[in-house]
Parts: structure tokens; C-alpha cells; sequence
């Protein structure tokens, strides 16, 4: 393997691994997507989490 070949390999690992930091990092944060609209104010997934009182659970 050339230099060139190893460097992308590397670049393209620490992409995939810096990706999985940054969505760990948004859970925590409690900004998880859905991925299931544009519009968050009318999905009933993301409402869900706006209901959840002080327990933790859904109202």
C-alpha cells in the first residue's frame, strides 16, 4: 500500500468515529433527530418528548 492509500483509510475512520462522538455527544444533550419531518412542532415524536414531566415520564 502506498502512503496516499493509508492516509485515506485514516481520514475515513476518523470521520466514522468522529461522527458516533458527535451523535453520543447530541443524546446526551438531549437533541436526538427523528428524522421523520421537517417540521418538529407537528411530529408526535418529538412532541412525546416535550410532554415528559418532571419524573421523566410522559404525562
Amino acid at each position: 500500500m502506498q502512503w496516499y492509500e493509508i492516509l485515506v483509510i485514516v481520514l475515513a475512520a476518523a470521520f466514522v468515529v468522529g461522527v458516533g462522538v458527535w451523535q453520543i455527544i447530541r443524546r446526551k444533550k438531549g437533541k436526538v433527530g427523528c428524522d421523520c419531518c421537517s417540521d418538529c412542532a407537528h411530529c408526535s415524536r418529538c412532541k412525546r418528548g416535550e410532554e415528559k414531566g418532571e419524573n421523566g415520564k410522559i404525562n
